[in-house]
């Protein structure tokens, strides 16, 4: 008989969109930490004799304003990007599973106290929050990081608060009480093993959003800035000059598109194939 994970992963790869998505998105890290190494080029070195060159055999995306390979640029803001984005949501998840299983296990006036937390961050705007702090701190990829991670974890708190709300009044929660299990053994070794299918579709999620909050804080100038490389900074760089050389500011959307894309169909095919109600 197949546990809840095998059975989900089965269902998983029924699901062509999903295969495919997992599949593209394998292939773009793949790029963003090999593609550099497949040019002589580096992201960072100018050439002023090599400006606005349009994608050729030397220049296989082209080259900006200062004569830089987009090539190299392109793959290293991509795994800039994903760094930003894998590392905030790996936070997100910590602390929002930490903080929901302690609220929905303790109950009482713990958890009303956390819960009047939570919702008082939920009513500030999760941007204004990030811009603010942005434009207090040096730009750089700690400070956007810690910016999105101070109020990112609060839907994973409470998703997961509501999954072990469920569970904790089970019976083999009571076992575990009544063989003197304490806290913490409860929430690791039962709890939270029960609420994977919810943490990993939420943190699936999650990601893309980190990637778009970081390209929208770079496309407007409080994010990470020249010569440093993201897909943001390279969004905001090809806009510049959008009429003359759209190919700086295309080829960069696509790539974030496809992740975002990709992540997002990902996501929904992992909602699919663990939601409990659609086991057999």
């Amino acid at each position: 008989m197949r546990s809840g994970f095998q059975d989900g992963w089965f269902r998983l790869k029924q699901n062509k969109g999903a295969v495919a998505a997992l599949a593209i998105l394998l292939v773009l890290v793949a790029l963003a930490f090999l593609g550099p190494l497949l040019t002589k080029y580096d992201y960072y070195t100018t050439n002023y004799g090599a400006i606005f060159q349009s994608p050729s055999a030397e220049h296989w995306f082209g080259t900006d304003k200062f004569g830089r390979d987009q090539w190299a640029r392109v793959w290293y803001g991509t795994r800039i990007s994903l760094l930003i984005a894998v590392v905030a949501a790996t936070l997100d998840l910590l602390v929002g599973v930490t903080y929901g299983s302690i609220s929905a296990l303790l109950g009482g006036r713990t958890d009303a106290v956390m819960q009047r937390i939570v919702e008082v961050l939920v009513g500030i705007p999760n941007l204004i929050i990030v811009i603010l702090l942005m434009m207090v701190m040096p730009a750089g990829i700690g400070t956007l990081i810690i910016a999105m991670s101070i109020s990112g974890w609060v839907n994973m708190a409470r998703l997961v608060r509501a999954e072990i709300l469920k569970l904790k009044n089970h019976e083999f929660v009571l076992a575990a009480r009544l063989l003197d299990a304490s806290n913490g053994q409860i929430i690791l070794r039962h709890l939270i093993p029960n609420t994977v299918g919810v943490i990993v579709i939420n943190t699936m999620f999650t990601i893309p959003s980190a990637i778009f909050t970081e390209a929208f804080l770079s496309f407007i100038g409080i994010g990470l800035q020249e010569p440093k490389a993201s897909l943001g900074v390279l969004i905001n760089s090809g806009f510049q000059v959008i009429n003359s050389h759209p190919y700086l500011l295309f080829i960069s959307a696509i790539v974030i598109v496809l992740i975002m894309v990709c992540f997002s169909i990902l996501g929904d095919g992992l909602r699919d194939a663990f939601d409990p109600q659609m086991r057999v």
